[in-house]
């Protein structure tokens, strides 16, 4: 088992709406799948329960006030650079939305040959 530790890895959520699309595609699927092919170590979809936007209209899951709408939240987590280009390019296809980024600390641990990718700007810890 190796593990390292990157002090320069930022956290990235881009807040969207359930029925926001892209040519037809859930947005949330075509944000996932471009982060995919541009190499990030990975991405995670959040379905709210509850919420509102910069509108202040409130999404439910709650049976009574069932919204077609929830909030949707993606999260990546890589190296600075690899955020930047990846915001750079989902920012395009955002109509209506916000985008974070937070600093975060990232401990890598798996085989050599997994957290080999991510060793060029990292502190390798024994």
């Amino acid at each position: 088992m190796v593990e390292i530790e990157h002090w320069n890895t930022l956290r990235m959520r881009i807040y969207i709406g359930e029925n926001d699309s892209w040519h037809g595609r859930p947005l949330y699927k075509v944000i996932v799948e471009r982060l995919r092919e541009m190499g990030l170590a990975g991405a995670t979809v959040y379905r709210g329960i509850y919420g509102f936007g910069k509108k202040s209209r409130v999404h439910s899951s709650d049976v009574l006030r069932l919204s077609m709408d929830l909030p949707i939240i993606i999260e990546a987590i890589d190296r600075g650079h690899m955020i930047e280009k990846a915001i750079n390019e989902i920012k395009t296809i955002i109509k209506d939305g916000m985008i974070t980024i937070e600093p975060v600390i990232v401990v890598w641990v798996g085989t050599k040959e997994e957290v080999s990718r991510f060793e060029e700007d990292a502190v390798r810890e024994k």
